[in-house]
């Protein structure tokens, strides 16, 4: 724009002398005029220069943005392939577990079979049981004294007879009432041939003074010996069923500090109780049964 307003002004100065001041005022006019252009202009291209700097920061964020995509897309491509990687890892350990669950499965099927068998069992075991324990109680049930006591204690049937009934002081010597309780306890054990009977021989913790026996050990084992041959001899209770021991002072029911804790402390107790191997048999064979074989 400059190269047009100084050869005007050039020629308005040499000019000067002879141009009117009509066409002087025009001059300045458009002398003006070219200036307000000229300052448009300039300030036109103040606001391109303006917008350029704004294009150019957009472009380098545009760029900056690109690029972050890509890196985006690459990472998302590593884990895409660590996904699908994954899966496959995946798919074989859930194979594993399946097997391992369909194991656990039988595992646990084994030990329901199990379970059940054995509760099938002792619900035989708790059946014979009471039925023993109502015969007892009917064929001893005349007695009513607290001289025999018949009771069930986890599932095993227990006869605890007072030594004042059975024997005198000191002696393995059985009354004649004791064998008449025998006879019926025999008569009951007798008809439950898959029962086991032990004999127990209690005292008390006065030491014995019969030089026939060395001590309370010795004394209740002869008189729990005493009951399994009665039972044996005169009953005709299987000898191989019997097993007589001795528990001499060591299994009190009640203090000894009084006569009457000492006299209840003297005592046989007669435990009727399933064989053992029958038991287990009742075991296998429920289980063989359960598993259909």
């Amino acid at each position: 724009m400059n190269r047009y307003v100084l050869p005007l002004l050039g020629l308005l100065v040499l000019g000067s002398g002879c141009v009117s001041k009509k066409k002087y005022a025009a001059i300045q006019a458009s002398n003006e005029t070219l200036h307000n252009k000229l300052d448009e202009c300039n300030r036109g291209l103040d606001a391109c220069r303006g917008e350029k700097s704004v294009l150019e920061a957009r472009i380098a964020g545009l760029e900056s943005s690109n690029q972050h995509l890509k890196d985006q897309v690459g990472e998302l491509s590593n884990t895409n392939a660590a996904l699908l990687n994954n899966v496959g890892n995946m798919a074989t350990l859930s194979a594993k577990e399946a097997q391992n669950l369909e194991k656990s499965l039988e595992q646990i099927k084994e030990q329901d079979l199990r379970i059940r068998s054995l509760h099938d069992a002792l619900s035989k075991k708790d059946s014979v049981t009471l039925a023993l324990v109502v015969s007892l109680k009917s064929s001893l049930g005349n007695l009513n004294d607290t001289d025999v006591v018949v009771n069930v204690e986890k599932s095993v049937v227990f006869i605890s007879l007072s030594d004042k009934m059975l024997f005198s002081s000191g002696s393995t010597t059985l009354s004649p009432r004791a064998k008449e309780v025998l006879s019926k306890v025999a008569t009951v054990v007798n008809d439950k041939p898959e029962m086991e009977i032990l004999v127990e021989g209690h005292t008390d913790n006065v030491p014995i003074k019969r030089d026939c026996f060395k001590d309370n050990w010795d004394l209740s084992a002869s008189r729990a010996t005493a009951i399994a041959r009665i039972l044996q001899s005169d009953y005709n209770v299987a000898p191989s069923r019997i097993t007589a021991g001795a528990r001499s002072e060591y299994v009190p029911l009640v203090s000894n500090d009084t006569p009457e804790g000492r006299s209840t402390n003297r005592r046989i107790r007669i435990v009727i109780l399933p064989k053992l191997d029958q038991f287990y048999n009742m075991i296998e064979s429920g289980l063989k049964q359960a598993s259909g074989q």
